[in-house]
């Protein structure tokens, strides 16, 4: 009897899980293609004629792999470029710094030498797994740019975009026809894998060209079980680096209430 990690015939991988959010939208096929144009022109509100992807080879690695970003990196037709990652875990560093950084340095790629600092706009576009802003516990999609205090817009070159997954899961099982395009499509990054939704991501996805071809393609990517072995890897590889950080955490707050223990012993 085979062994395989799919934990049933039907099951999709994690689409959250950083290589298959990679895949999804870079695969070489009409399906990954119609997807990857379709949730660029829900995320920037602009119809996009024609995009390229640019060479971004991911990791070699499972260490390299913890320690960088799954990321697609694509150019329109207009010369504008993006930058999508999904970041599937709160890592120990302010994002916000790293997400504009991340844009500054596109930016800086997309300017054209000898030119009087021409250079088309760049977005740098996260989908987070995580709770950004606390503080707003409405708005699941952000989008910040430079502007002054009273509100004056600069040069609208550099573009940094936040979908909040963990605010788009208040949405689940709102009447499809009043989403947005944006709101569906974290809706399916949400739950395409839970087989307990799998009539709502359906329903979601009727009449919606994009997202039903990123079924299609998540579907297709799911019958590999080379897949299904490297989510497995990535996901357990996580679950060790967490519990390794839960110990040296409680070893280092253990060590330090000893420490002081020894200390207030000292000064009676």
């Amino acid at each position: 009897m085979t062994h395989t990690l799919r934990p049933s015939p039907t099951a999709l991988l994690n689409p959250r899980n950083d290589a298959t959010f990679k895949a999804l939208f870079t695969q070489e096929t009409p399906e990954s293609k119609i997807a990857l144009k379709d949730f660029l022109e829900a995320m920037l509100g602009k119809e996009i004629t024609d995009l390229t992807l640019n060479p971004n080879e991911p990791a070699v690695d499972m260490l390299q792999e913890l320690q960088m970003s799954f990321d697609v990196s694509v150019t329109f037709n207009d010369g504008e470029r993006a930058c999508i990652e999904m970041q599937s875990r709160r890592e120990n560093y302010d994002y916000a710094a790293r997400a504009e950084i991340h844009a500054a340095r596109l930016l800086n790629v997309n300017t054209q030498k000898g030119s009087n600092w021409h250079s088309e706009s760049v977005y740098q576009i996260s989908v987070l797994d995580f709770e950004f802003d606390k503080s707003d516990d409405k708005a699941a999609f952000k989008w910040y740019s430079m502007r002054s205090e009273d509100g004056k817009q600069l040069a609208k070159k550099l573009n940094v975009i936040f979908l909040d997954l963990v605010k788009i899961h208040k949405l689940l099982g709102s009447p499809i026809e009043k989403l947005s395009k944006i709101e569906k499509w974290g809706l399916f990054l949400s739950y395409a894998d839970d087989e307990r939704y799998v009539s709502y991501i359906k329903e979601l996805s009727k009449n919606e060209e994009g997202l039903m071809n990123a079924q299609v393609s998540l579907g297709r990517m799911s019958q590999d079980e080379i897949n299904w072995h490297r989510q497995n890897s990535i996901d357990t590889a996580r679950r060790d680096y967490n519990s390794n950080m839960e110990y040296a955490i409680k070893t280092g707050l253990e060590r330090g209430a000893h420490q002081k223990a020894v200390e207030a012993a000292r000064n009676l």
